[in-house]
């Protein structure tokens, strides 16, 4: 009996910690709807083009993500909000741009970037 129950809480454990997104990289703490709305931001989608023509935020560019790397020097000295479809591209974009010295902030999907760029608009 004791070893199922330490083999549940083992298990329980792995699968809690399989969860978690791994972060390398420190996020600036910011409001992300000031940052999104800043006149000086970059807004960029990592989706892939088909992705991106299908819709994004307002004023976006397209830099897919396998892209990034040779882009990176494009987005140096600039404030930059990444986002994809669902926040995991947009994660290893945060940790690219990191890495690289750019200022970066996650937007987690385009419709979120798209919805604080809709709620300032009715303001």
């Amino acid at each position: 009996m004791k070893a199922k129950f330490w083999g549940f809480i083992l298990a329980a454990a792995f699968t809690a910690s399989a969860c978690k997104t791994a972060q390398t990289v420190e996020i600036p703490k910011a409001n992300i709807k000031e940052v999104v709305n800043s006149s000086d931001v970059t807004l960029v989608d990592v989706r892939i083009p088909e992705q991106y023509a299908a819709g994004t935020a307002k004023n976006a560019v397209n830099i897919p993500l396998a892209e990034l790397q040779t882009t990176i020097e494009t987005l140096k000295g600039k404030k930059v909000v990444v986002f994809c479809n669902k926040g995991v591209p947009a994660d290893q974009a945060m940790e690219i741009l990191k890495k690289n010295g750019v200022e970066a902030y996650d937007g987690t999907s385009w419709k979120n970037v798209k919805a604080i760029q809709d709620e300032t608009d009715k303001k």
